[in-house]
């Protein structure tokens, strides 16, 4: 029977990288995405361990902490905490309050995610492997795209690593840039068929870069997604103005939502080009 793994996680993009990566391999991942509702959860679904964010809505993971070591049927399962904060202060609060591990986003992947799952409930020895039965299990799906060039500017390495996972996996020939000097560097000698555009990236920001691509005729026709946790009225409508063909706000969308933004920007832009002038 597969080990059963709670994730209390209200940002829905990360709730699904973990809730993908967990069930491929081998465990039976449920979402909840605010602390009373894990909690709730947690109680009737017993789980052998629990993925837990502290900033949540309706009760923060600490919280959920105190209340699951006062009920004693939950007591004992194991929490690792994910979190955006690494202070010491909260790491050791976390702690005493029976986390058995403490991961922040900022530096992690999904495979150190799944090996910290497999110390905690399988052991190395017994966890199921991505060689073993739990890979064949995976259901495999049409690609949607056929070797398109996608050039992903994020200077994040762990959100960075989960698009670029998702986009490969989805058959895009993938290029990767951390900042702005990487973006220009690259487009000397390679031409992507889109880019997928942070905005708070360091040495130059993705408004300038954005403003460079589309005043220079050798890249000005390469459509452009900004992808940003900004997202006031202001900043959107300067990267439309801009030249962007959308905006997206990294907190309200999943990976698959960014990967069909992706191709409907390539279908349009495959329809322009087709377009008689």
């Amino acid at each position: 029977m597969s080990k059963k793994i709670l994730i209390i996680e209200d940002d829905p993009f990360l709730g699904e990288v973990l809730v993908q990566k967990l069930s491929i391999s081998g465990y039976e991942a449920t979402l909840s995405q605010n602390g009373a509702e894990g909690l709730k959860k947690m109680r009737e679904m017993k789980p052998d361990l629990v993925l837990l964010d502290i900033l949540l809505p309706r009760m923060n993971g600490y919280e959920v902490m105190e209340e699951k070591m006062k009920d004693a049927a939950i007591a004992s399962i194991p929490i690792i905490i994910i979190s955006n904060s690494g202070q010491p202060v909260e790491i050791s609060r976390a702690l005493s309050l029976g986390a058995k591990d403490y991961l922040i986003k900022a530096s992690f992947n999904p495979d150190e995610v799944l090996a910290k799952v497999r110390k905690q409930i399988d052991g190395a020895e017994n966890a199921p492997t991505a060689n073993g039965e739990h890979k064949n299990s995976e259901k495999k799906s049409a690609k949607l795209f056929s070797g398109e060039k996608i050039l992903l500017v994020e200077d994040d390495l762990f959100l960075g690593d989960i698009i670029s996972r998702k986009l490969i996996s989805e058959g895009l020939d993938f290029i990767r840039a951390g900042d702005g000097e990487e973006v220009f560097k690259i487009l000397q000698t390679q031409t992507p068929d889109i880019i997928l555009l942070d905005i708070l990236l360091p040495i130059m920001d993705g408004f300038e870069i954005l403003e460079k691509l589309k005043a220079d005729p050798r890249w000005k026709a390469i459509p452009v997604i900004l992808f940003s946790n900004l997202s006031q009225k202001s900043e959107i409508e300067r990267g439309m103005k801009l030249g962007a063909a959308r905006f997206v706000v990294k907190v309200s969308m999943t990976p698959s939502e960014i990967v069909e933004e992706v191709r409907h920007v390539l279908l349009e832009a495959k329809a322009a080009k087709a377009a008689p002038a």
